[in-house]
């Protein structure tokens, strides 16, 4: 029988992480979770557990108000750093430490030399990976170009080479990391999961050929090519596009452009959203870059097919064909063509919308890629320790958070 191990879960804001932390209380370990965000937004089952930055919570909160908590701004770059510094600062001995990206570095070193392991958990591909692809994307719609400071990039560099560990979501993601040099061995694709308690089909309420997009309205998750696909289709009266989410200022030329061929459904909780996907009759992601777009599983768990590129970790979550279409990114004749297909083949959507449905009940949810870190975690300690008894008596665990079950 596994002993529980020491577990600390660091980001400085939700992200995945939350859903982490949870799941390894569920399984039984000691976890620490240290994060920026407000203590008041931190589930009950972790919030008395967690140490959170008495300033970075104020500037987070204000950083969620005007929705750049997690984009790539100045102010952003300087709550990883200062998130990093007051992690090295604060954090308590412990067997593993997994971290989001950007943030580990004085954290990180400080548990390696205690005999502790380090995981840098990236939510999307490698960084030189991303810098290059969206100052090409944003060029290409004449934005301006997105944030990336010389500083961040170095830092980000460093901890993929001292950490650990690199847990990735997809094979995409996994792919970037190998292009740049990382030894394969050294990264964990670790799929992220869904809540099946919020996410189930509900009862459609007209019958019109509805394409959602849900998520940041961004250069980066491809606005244009949608609007460029869909425009036809719109204007033919053949279907109609919703946007769920919030728009980034950087694409509010090119949403002013073609502002008369979508709804803005505004943003809406997790605990709402599937109300809403249960009115589409395909979710589109013409994304040019991100680890794991979670919309994908949202939208299959509610019986909703799904067109992405691959670019979105789409691979990892469907078959191209039978529970969706995965195409190239920058292609919208693709996207177009295969919505059309849609329309005028009613049971290939609904045979799809099945099989997005069963596809998700046997991907698993939450439990599962908590399960799967667990797993990871484990082989690291063995590969550092040189066994597999994956524990340190000797070490103070601190308060323990009680089993949720």
């Amino acid at each position: 029988m596994n002993i529980p191990l020491h577990i600390s879960v660091a980001s400085h804001t939700r992200f995945h992480m939350f859903d982490l932390a949870d799941q390894l209380v569920r399984l039984k370990q000691d976890v620490r979770l240290y994060t920026g965000y407000p203590r008041w937004k931190i589930q009950s089952g972790l919030r008395a557990f967690a140490t959170t930055h008495p300033l970075l919570t104020l500037v987070q909160a204000g950083l969620q108000r005007i929705g750049f908590q997690d984009k790539r701004t100045r102010i952003a770059d300087f709550v990883l750093r200062d998130f990093g510094h007051w992690l090295g600062q604060v954090i308590k001995r412990c067997d593993i430490l997994d971290v989001i990206s950007g943030c580990g570095l004085e954290g990180g070193r400080w548990i390696q030399q205690e005999d502790g392991a380090w995981v840098c958990n990236r939510g999307s591909s490698h960084i030189l990976f991303q810098k290059t692809n969206l100052e090409e994307e944003h060029t290409r719609w004449g934005a301006p170009l997105p944030y990336f400071s010389q500083r961040g990039i170095e830092r980000e560099l460093t901890e993929y080479h001292e950490a650990d560990a690199i847990a990735v979501p997809s094979e995409f993601a996994k792919r970037t990391f190998i292009e740049q040099g990382i030894q394969p061995e050294k990264i964990f694709k670790l799929p992220y999961g869904v809540d099946l308690s919020l996410f189930a089909p509900k009862p459609k309420q007209d019958s019109k050929f509805r394409v959602l997009f849900v998520g940041s309205f961004s250069i980066r998750k491809g606005i244009g090519y949608l609007f460029e696909a869909m425009k036809p289709l719109v204007e033919k009266g053949h279907a109609e596009l919703w946007l769920i989410g919030k728009p980034e200022p950087a694409a509010n030329k090119i949403l002013a452009r073609y502002k008369d061929i979508f709804t803005d459904m505004g943003a809406h909780p997790r605990k709402h959203l599937a109300d809403l996907y249960s009115q589409g009759s395909v979710l589109v992601l013409p994304s040019v870059e991100e680890g794991l777009a979670l919309v994908q599983i949202q939208a299959m768990a509610c019986g909703v097919p799904v067109i992405a590129t691959y670019n979105t970790g789409a691979e990892d979550l469907f078959e191209d064909g039978k529970e969706g279409f995965i195409v190239p990114p920058r292609e919208p004749i693709a996207i177009k063509e295969l919505i059309e297909r849609l329309i005028c083949n009613p049971e290939l959507q609904r045979g799809m919308a099945k099989a997005a449905l069963n596809r998700v009940k046997f991907m698993g949810g939450w439990d599962t890629y908590g399960k799967k870190c667990l797993a990871m975690y484990r082989k690291v300690l063995s590969c550092k320790w040189g066994h597999t008894d994956c524990c340190r008596a000797h070490i103070d665990p601190g308060p323990k958070i009680p089993n949720s079950n």
